[in-house]
């Protein structure tokens, strides 16, 4: 009765309409079928049946393994995000200050930038979590220039980066006092290469502590697997509930609460 129970409540979350609001205007739209958001539902299905075959204990030591794992990815992945945007501002900034060299117009340096950046994105398939905000930047910045504003609003459209909003800061500094741009725009792509490097350095220097504390993670892990090839079946204990399931729970969160602090550190240096 109960896995019955839970496996219909897991159904009930499958069927759950997307709470965004583009899944609402498509169904507005009379475009069948909803979105559902997989990724939860897999989780809490996969928890559910963990609690059914495992008990409650297991369950919530996989949640906070399955958690700690996702945030982990979630920096990771927004870490390879932030080098590939970085690299195509930087591809920017080479192409506006090269038309700025030859006489080309601020609007039409950021539209070759913007086509250019645009390009590079497409060709490569690690620049997708930024490939439409570094082209639309530039395009922002080369409209607002067209029609006789100034760039640097257009770059502030992006203010959420702070590339850009240092770009705005150097272009509006060239309006008002009349510095060369070109100069100024150079500047800034030379120090946005050299923090990146800087940064790459220290994540490299970094790369052992990071190594280490995964290693350490690992270690209980490791103990449980010769545990079972000695005979003395840590598994069953752990996953028998009582006192080997507390002990499961306390384990998993020092380990991820290790782990977690570990990142911390490290991000603290990076910062």
């Amino acid at each position: 009765m109960t896995a019955t129970v839970l496996f219909l409540g897991a159904g009930a979350l499958a069927a759950l309409p997307a709470p965004t609001a583009r899944a609402r205007l498509a169904l507005d739209t009379g475009r069948r079928g909803v979105d559902v958001p997989w990724s939860p539902v897999a989780a809490a299905v996969a928890v559910l049946a963990t609690v059914v075959v495992a008990g409650m204990w297991t369950a919530v030591a996989l949640v906070l393994v399955g958690a700690t794992a996702r945030v982990r990815h979630r920096r990771s992945t927004a870490e390879r995000a932030r080098r590939a945007r970085l690299t195509l501002v930087e591809a920017g900034l080479d192409a506006v200050t090269a038309e700025l060299r030859v006489g080309a117009h601020p609007a039409d340096a950021c539209d070759v930038a913007a086509d250019e950046t645009s390009t590079r994105a497409g060709r490569s398939t690690s620049t997708a979590p930024c490939s439409l905000v570094v082209p639309q930047a530039f395009r922002a910045a080369a409209a607002r220039a067209r029609l006789g504003g100034s760039a640097a609003d257009g770059f502030r459209s992006a203010r959420e980066y702070p590339e850009f909003d240092r770009i705005a800061q150097l272009w509006e500094v060239a309006d008002r006092y009349g510095l060369p741009l070109v100069d100024l725009l150079d500047t800034a792509r030379t120090d946005l290469l050299g923090r990146q490097r800087f940064r790459q350095r220290t994540e490299a220097s970094l790369a052992g502590a990071r190594a280490t504390a995964v290693v350490l993670a690992a270690l209980p892990a490791l103990g449980i697997v010769l545990g079972e090839l000695m005979g003395a079946h840590p598994i069953a204990v752990l996953t028998g509930g009582g006192l080997g399931g507390v002990l499961l729970v306390v384990g998993s969160g020092l380990t991820c609460a290790g782990l977690m602090w570990a990142d911390r550190i490290t991000g603290q240096v990076l910062q």
